[in-house]
């Protein structure tokens, strides 16, 4: 497993691996975040980073009580097939 850095400054979650950056773009507003992008590096493509990350990032908003709003498709898709993190997406939200 990796360790998740939430690197207020740049806006964004992200690992450390083999010199490379994947990352979750987000935007946090009144008690809310918006997951914006997700992007992992070509060389680390394949191994399951971005699920990883993802998973790690919905740990952190829940121990944070932030309420999420899951812009970028790879996040909603995620939540599709991990339906126990619905809890977390805004009401009203359809992750279709």
């Amino acid at each position: 497993m990796y360790e998740l850095i939430d690197n207020i400054a740049e806006k964004q979650y992200e690992f450390h691996i083999d010199g490379q950056k994947p990352r979750i773009e987000y935007i946090k507003v009144e008690g809310k975040i918006f997951l914006t992008h997700t992007e992992v590096p070509k060389a680390l493509e394949g191994r399951g980073i971005g699920s990883a990350m993802i998973k790690s990032a919905l740990e952190d908003i829940k121990e944070k009580e932030l309420t999420l709003v899951p812009l970028c498709p790879f996040v909603a898709a995620y939540i599709k097939k991990h339906p126990e993190w619905r809890e977390l997406v805004l009401r009203g939200i359809n992750i279709e």
